[in-house]
């Protein structure tokens, strides 16, 4: 046996016990040195505490009699149980949020960073100290389970709170920049970033929590205000999310109004999104609801970060050993939230040789899933559907592709809760063999369905990975280093994970966005943070009392000589440019016998 292995084999209880100890130290350091958060409580809604049970809705429709757009009904898509009713905001409400933001702004946007980073330490520590109630509260609005809501509501939003807090101020401190040598020697150069002022938010319904409060942090970090439109199918959670923010700003002696949220519908949000009192608009959602709101922000010049869908795919390389480990993974990364997931697996690429053997071992894990409400039935792995919108689409697309050739182990259909009648569930579905005609294998389907899709290579699989017009994230899976490098340098997409799934999120220190039909523009990490600020280029003098800018007489206005003035400004160039040491020395004379 190797020495190295030996020794760390007969020391491993040591070695634990040290990396624990300064892991221990270093997370009580980082406690000692972190601002003080400050305790505080926000009003809980009945309906997330355990003994609510409310009443079950003759229908999902969420306007009110008469296709009445001025209040929004909320339900629980998994039971379909009445959680109570919003008002939906009108062009008014709309201009009165943007305007108390744009008030409280002014005087937010001079904060220091000491004070923003109070603020998002006390929102932490009230959201991992009420992670029940936030989690049930994000089941009950959007059907998923309590561990789809812990990793994707709870988890990711501390995540992102903690390196916004820990790296922020460095990633919007102000950064020298290089000066040309010789003509700038005598100049500092920076970039600042600098709020913009009041940004706006459309987020999606499949993680009201985060979704809602990813961009809020960014902003509140930044010096911005915000008002977030959520989306109209969880807008009662909405409201108790926005409540915890404000909470925290308010326990900060922070004016509140520095945060918005409304909701509303579509025939109000085009108003919203062409705001001329907005400087930046974040969009999370669909592509063809993308188009809309390109088109309304132009209006008024809106820059826009937007982040759509994806067809994202997972490849499997033949060297892979233990597929039973990988078919965890792919669990996760096929059904975390029903499917409901931006950067879901919609497809799974796989070579010949672990092909067979992984479709067989997913096929009888899907089988073993139990779906129904979270909040009111025992072991239940999966949640319900947003919405049933597009289950008559799923099925024919399932159809279509039997039809052309693929393979359906599982599934396939709408679902009907015994217990739930009106909740919505869409079985959870195994669907083999699929090739890139197919419309199952190009078009997101946001529902829980495993595709699979056979490569003969790692360039064909690299192909079948590009075929769509989605460009939004990646994993691959495998040992050859070369083949991991070739697929993550040539696949086409935003974010790539190697040998894992969705790791590029979690870890907030790095840019999220796609491209092609996944949008564009990039929120988290530095790069996010930056892309809601002024980014101003500022030049000073490097020794003022020294030396200053100065206009020589013969290019002063009015010209004197035209033709010295053009031998002087060359010569200029000429010094300063030309490559070689007698080019120099020439420019250097014209400077010197047309400058005097």
């Amino acid at each position: 046996m190797d020495p190295l292995l030996t020794y760390l084999e007969q020391n491993r209880v040591l070695l634990t016990t040290l990396a624990l100890s300064t892991a221990s130290a270093y997370v009580l350091l980082t406690h000692l040195l972190a601002p003080k958060a400050i305790p505080y409580s926000v009003e809980l809604p009945e309906q997330i505490k355990p003994e609510w049970n409310g009443s079950e809705l003759e229908s999902t429709d969420i306007r009110g009699p008469n296709n009445d757009e001025s209040v929004i009904r909320c339900f629980a898509p998994a039971s379909g149980k009445h959680l109570g009713t919003v008002p939906a905001a009108t062009p008014a409400d709309i201009d009165a949020a943007i305007s108390a933001c744009a008030q409280a702004q002014q005087k937010w946007g001079t904060s220091s960073f000491a004070r923003r980073k109070k603020v998002l330490v006390t929102l932490s520590e009230h959201i991992i100290a009420n992670r029940e109630h936030i989690a049930r509260a994000a089941c009950l609005d959007s059907g998923k389970t309590m561990v789809d809501a812990s990793l994707g509501e709870i988890l990711v939003t501390a995540e992102k709170i903690k390196w916004t807090v820990g790296y922020g101020e460095k990633a919007l401190s102000p950064e020298a920049r290089e000066v040309s040598w010789p003509l700038m020697a005598y100049k500092k150069a920076e970039v600042r970033y600098e709020p913009l002022g009041v940004l706006g938010a459309c987020v999606s319904w499949n993680y009201p929590f985060h979704n809602l409060l990813g961009p809020i942090i960014s902003a509140i970090f930044s010096g911005n205000g915000i008002v977030v439109k959520g989306s109209e199918l969880t807008a009662w959670s909405s409201t108790y999310f926005i409540s915890i923010v404000k909470g925290a700003l308010i326990a900060c002696n922070e004016d509140p109004d520095i945060v918005q949220s409304i909701s509303c519908y579509p025939s109000s949000a085009e108003y919203f999104t062409s705001h001329p009192g907005l400087s930046h608009m974040l969009f999370i959602g669909s592509k063809p609801v993308a188009h809309h709101i390109a088109r309304s922000a132009s209006k008024t010049l809106i820059p826009l970060c937007i982040e759509l869908g994806g067809k994202d795919a997972l490849i499997v390389l033949d060297d892979v050993s233990n597929l039973r480990s990988l078919s965890s993974i792919i669990m996760r990364g096929v059904f975390q939230s029903s499917s409901q997931n931006c950067v879901g697996v919609e497809r799974i690429v796989a070579l010949p040789k672990v092909y067979d053997e992984l479709v067989s071992i997913m096929h009888e894990r899907i089988l073993t899933l139990r779906q129904g409400s979270a909040l009111d039935e025992d072991g239940i792995d999966l949640g319900a559907m947003i919405s049933s919108a597009n289950f008559t689409k799923l099925e024919s697309m399932i159809q279509d592709a039997v039809k052309k050739g693929a393979r359906l182990l599982t599934g396939g259909k709408r679902w009907t809760n015994p217990k739930f009648p009106q909740g919505i569930y869409f079985q959870p579905t195994l669907l083999v063999d699929v090739t890139s005609e197919m419309e199952i294998a190009n078009e997101e389907t946001f529902a829980p369905i495993c595709v699979f899709m056979k490569a003969d290579s790692v360039e064909h699989a690299i192909e079948i990975a590009n075929s769509t017009i989605y460009g939004l994230g990646a994993s691959v899976f495998g040992k050859n280093s070369a083949s991991l490098e070739k697929v993550t340098r040539e696949i086409k997409s935003g974010m790539v994970s190697v040998n894992d799934f969705g790791v590029y999120y979690v870890n907030q220190s790095l840019p999220f966005g796609g491209v092609k039909g996944s949008g564009y523009g990039r929120f988290a990490g530095r790069e996010g943070l930056r892309s809601i600020c002024n980014t101003k280029a500022v030049c000073v003098d490097r020794f003022p009392s020294l030396i200053s800018t100065g206009i020589p007489p013969v290019v002063d206005y009015p010209l004197k000589s035209t033709k010295k003035a053009w031998e002087f400004t060359t010569g200029l160039v000429q010094f300063a440019y030309a490559g070689t040491i007698a080019g120099k020395a020439e420019g250097l004379k014209n400077i010197i016998v047309n400058g005097i």
